[in-house]
């Protein structure tokens, strides 16, 4: 069976945990490959210190013409301060590309601000770290009356998150590329369910000085 493409947009100092839970998911589900996709092909080092050298690269030239969309199941977008520093600006077209197919576009905490920037949040649910921060971070940003105080959430191919929700946008992930039953996938998720542990009261022996 063809597996089906899933782009990771990758950039120095992008936050490498946000994605990892969704990624490992998606590669348990033999349904899906990952792909790493660049500005260009330099290698680009994550705020954890990983280096990654791109798969794919979108400048100088916007090659969507290389990218398959039929066989493109989804883009994320992991957080990182270059979204805050407006620095990630020429993967639009990309952007634009996949939500003009009906393409799954998934980014979490500071790339919402990239989305609201856009204006891809002004008619659809969506969440951040707090409206505040999107008000604060974009200055076009009309989606007020549509945010939702959610770890993360799902609504018209556009799924968003709170940078502290990696767990939860993993979950929109799944759900959206249809792999939340996988056995693999359940199977290996189970361990980040955010599950109550019973209080154990343990009894503690007191000491006492001898006189």
């Amino acid at each position: 069976m063809r597996k089906r493409t899933v782009l990771l947009f990758v950039f120095d100092g992008f936050a490498d945990w946000e994605p990892a839970y969704a990624l490992v998911g998606i590669n348990k589900s033999d349904a899906f490959q990952i792909k790493t996709i660049a500005l260009d092909k330099t290698p680009k080092k994550s705020m954890g210190g990983i280096v990654v050298y791109p798969d794919l690269d979108f400048l100088p030239y916007t090659d969507l013409k290389d990218l398959d969309s039929s066989n493109t199941a989804m883009l994320i977008l992991p957080g990182g301060v270059a979204w805050e520093e407006k620095s990630n600006s020429g993967i639009a077209p990309l952007v634009e590309h996949c939500f003009a197919k009906n393409i799954p576009v998934a980014g979490i905490c500071g790339a919402t601000i990239f989305l609201a920037d856009m204006g891809l949040l002004d008619e659809v649910h969506h969440t951040s770290n707090g409206v505040g921060y999107l008000n604060s971070m974009s200055s076009v940003y009309k989606g007020h009356c549509f945010y939702q105080c959610k770890p993360s959430v799902n609504a018209q191919h556009i799924i968003t998150a709170s940078g502290m929700a990696a767990v939860e946008f993993a979950e929109s992930i799944f759900e959206a590329l249809d792999i939340s039953g996988h056995e693999a996938v359940s199977g290996w998720f189970q361990y980040f369910e955010k599950v109550e542990m019973p209080l154990v009261k343990e009894s503690i022996p007191v000491h006492k000085e001898r006189i």
